[in-house]
């Protein structure tokens, strides 16, 4: 009991604390850029809660180690280009690249189609363009800054998270031999 009571805890402050960054939306912006605050994490929340409540317990340590990944390289990329024409936004802001809102939406649109497959996938990946287009169309980003955070999200889901029920072929190289390994995750 203690267990469970820990567990569900847990997911909610995971989830209220992500929840936090859908908080930043004010009453100045458009219904569009709120929309695309809530969807940036909801999309992310949805792949930790099909995790979750599917007792995945790989898919959360997955989920964990791509979203932190993620924002960790996100935030380093955003203050190291921070101080030069990149960081700048075409609104005149700082931190402009690479987009935060776009990185954190598509680890976890990524995460949904890498390790739940197309059904979960592709919803997400149409949340992430939307999120993209509206970043641009609002003057939040340029265009470089969505596809580069987009293109980093994509391959660190590509190198943390594997399908639910993945088949793997590998080859061996030894200082003997050459083979091939076959490993069936069920």
């Amino acid at each position: 009991m203690t267990v469970f009571m820990t567990r569900h805890l847990l997911v909610c402050l995971m989830i209220a604390a992500l929840s936090l960054h859908a908080a930043t939306a004010t009453a100045g912006n458009g219904p569009d850029v709120v929309a695309t605050d809530i969807l940036t994490a909801v999309v992310p929340l949805t792949g930790l809660a099909v995790a979750y409540f599917t007792d995945d317990t790989e898919g959360q340590k997955q989920w964990l180690r791509n979203t932190g990944v993620n924002q960790i390289l996100t935030s380093a990329l955003r203050l190291g280009f921070n101080e030069t024409s990149l960081g700048e936004r075409p609104n005149g802001h700082s931190y402009g690249f690479p987009s935060g809102h776009v990185a954190f939406v598509t680890s976890g649109a990524t995460f949904l189609g890498q390790r739940y497959g197309w059904k979960w996938g592709t919803p997400a990946y149409l949340a992430a363009a939307y999120v993209a287009y509206v970043r641009v169309d609002q003057d939040k980003h340029h265009w470089r800054d969505v596809i580069a955070s987009g293109a980093l999200s994509y391959g660190v889901a590509l190198l943390t998270v594997t399908p639910e029920n993945a088949t793997n072929l590998a080859p061996i190289i030894g200082p003997n031999f050459l083979g091939l390994r076959w490993q069936r995750s069920f």
